[in-house]
């Protein structure tokens, strides 16, 4: 396992506190990328802060909750990432508690709505369901885990070089 710098691609009001706490349990094995600048105005301060979030990254995780696959920023964020060939997966995190305590009801995939090279991305795209007994079982699990899932990404982007992801 090596290490690799990420992105973390989420749905900001909604779950910026369970990207938080799997920030702070994330292993020395992901370097994550600064969510501060989400909280820019306009169209293109928001994409110029994607833009220079990705260039450093190798891979992009993308943290599902019950609302991500609807979010625009979140599409954009995937097609970037694929067409820049960054490896990419997704986390399911609906089972996290938010800043209340609570859990939210699973999201859609949002690779579904991408096709590259013919394929839906979501037929190239691992995703993963944490699992445990409690909640923080669930934050070991992805600590465990996301090392290997970043390699594993990357490497199969790498099979796909010149696949261009575009929505449908």
């Amino acid at each position: 396992m090596s290490q690799h710098r990420v992105f973390f691609s989420f749905h900001y009001e909604r779950d910026a506190c369970r990207v938080a706490q799997v920030r702070e349990r994330c292993s020395a094995s992901v370097i994550s990328n600064d969510s501060e600048g989400v909280k820019l105005k306009s169209y293109s301060s928001i994409e110029g802060w994607i833009d220079r979030q990705l260039k450093p990254v190798s891979c992009t995780v993308v943290l599902i909750g019950s609302e991500t696959a609807h979010r625009n920023w979140i599409d954009y964020e995937i097609a970037k990432s694929w067409n820049d060939g960054k490896g990419i997966l997704g986390i399911y995190i609906h089972g996290l508690r938010d800043r209340y305590g609570r859990q939210s009801a699973p999201g859609t995939n949002p690779f579904d709505k991408f096709v590259a090279d013919g394929l839906c991305l979501s037929e190239v795209v691992k995703t993963y369901d944490p699992w445990g007994e409690g909640h923080d079982d669930l934050y070991n699990h992805i600590d465990c885990h996301i090392g290997d899932w970043v390699d594993d990404a990357i490497m199969i982007r790498g099979r796909y070089p010149e696949a261009y992801a575009t929505a449908t």
